[in-house]
């Protein structure tokens, strides 16, 4: 593995995607911290409606962009308006109860943002079509988005002053878009394909600005399909995936992203509550945590990377966000993917070991 670059979590770490049940930003950052206090996030609170949502809390950050909320969704606006000074409000919240509970932190801290392509396929240009759609439009998005990215890492930076910052940007929309599968504006067509290209030009230059601010840039994509190599060569320093959702066909990208240096945040767990089979605590139940890694040791095993650098290398975390999840649940998660990460440093191979001395 690369020594270029030393991943910011201490060994058999474990996070959250970002979002969280709820309407209590205060409750919210206590949970966080409590059960993740290796690598914490500052959550979000969706349930809380207009502006809380990921689109509108980035569109929130944006510097002269002003969007809107219309019945079809979030629109570019002539001005700015009450949507957006709700989602400033909403974000000023979750910053004042981060900085009352997490003032004295040290360690890394994660803080998330909707990427320039999920936000350009989930805002609209005035006459109804995707942003994503206008090449000049979406230059003008990149820009602002950046622009307004750096300025919130200084804001929390300013909040948290012995935090380590991993700057998490959630493209989902991403293969979709590198596809050409999202819908028109009158739904009956697809939008073409972005070049891959074209992509990394907009993601790059966000990423080396986010290292260039002495932050870990890191990239989550839960979607199937996510452009493992476009993302490491777009500067990304860690790769949020779904665990169970890689194959042996991205076993190549992601071999070469692990030698580079690059970290994994890998998701374990469903983001929501499972079909009731009883309770944890109180709470739904979730697997054993052996089991929930197992798609992670395999991934290792066929990668034929040294074990011992597993849980060095991965951090464990949720399949995605949790806000549709019940309190209990998401409670529940938390506590298993802390565990699998345990896992994941105390038995690194798991079954591939016992197979291997069975021979």
């Amino acid at each position: 593995m690369s020594e270029q670059y030393s991943h910011p979590w201490p060994d058999a770490s474990s996070t959250g995607v970002g979002s969280w049940p709820g309407e209590d930003p205060h409750e919210a950052v206590r949970t966080v911290l409590g059960e993740l206090p290796d690598l914490p996030h500052l959550p979000e609170l969706p349930g809380r409606g207009v502006g809380a949502d990921m689109v509108g809390r980035t569109a929130g950050l944006l510097v002269d962009l002003p969007v809107e909320v219309q019945p079809s969704g979030w629109r570019v606006a002539d001005s700015p308006g009450r949507d957006l000074a709700r989602a400033h409000s909403l974000m000023s919240y979750d910053l004042d109860a981060l900085t009352e509970h997490a003032h004295g932190f040290e360690g890394t801290l994660k803080i998330q943002a909707a990427g320039p392509w999920t936000m350009a396929s989930s805002v609209e240009l005035r006459g109804g079509q995707r942003l994503v759609s206008d090449p000049g439009a979406r230059r003008d998005l990149a820009e602002s988005h950046l622009e307004g990215v750096l300025a919130h890492v200084a804001d929390v930076r300013k909040r948290v002053p012995g935090a380590r910052l991993l700057v998490q940007i959630d493209e989902p929309s991403l293969p979709a878009v590198l596809l050409g599968s999202l819908p028109t504006a009158s739904g009956y067509g697809r939008l073409p394909a972005v070049d891959r290209v074209d992509a990394e030009a907009v993601l790059r230059p966000l990423l080396s600005a986010l290292e260039e601010a002495d932050t870990v840039p890191a990239v989550h994509c839960c979607a199937p399909g996510a452009p493992v190599d476009l993302l490491r060569r777009s500067g990304a320093r860690a790769l949020g995936l779904d665990a169970r959702l890689l194959t042996r066909d991205h076993d190549e990208a992601l071999g070469t992203a692990v030698e580079a240096g690059t970290g994994l945040l890998l998701g374990v767990v469903p983001g929501i509550d499972p079909p009731p089979a009883g309770t944890v605590r109180g709470g739904p139940r979730v697997s054993d945590p052996a089991a929930t890694v197992d798609p992670v040791r395999e991934l290792w095993n066929r990668l034929g990377i040294n074990p011992d650098l597993l849980s060095r290398t991965v951090v464990t975390t949720p399949a995605c966000g949790l806000a549709g999840a019940s309190p209990g649940y998401a409670r529940a998660a938390l506590e298993t993917v802390r565990a699998g990460a345990r896992v994941l440093r105390d038995d690194p191979r798991g079954r591939a070991a016992v197979r291997d001395r069975s021979r």
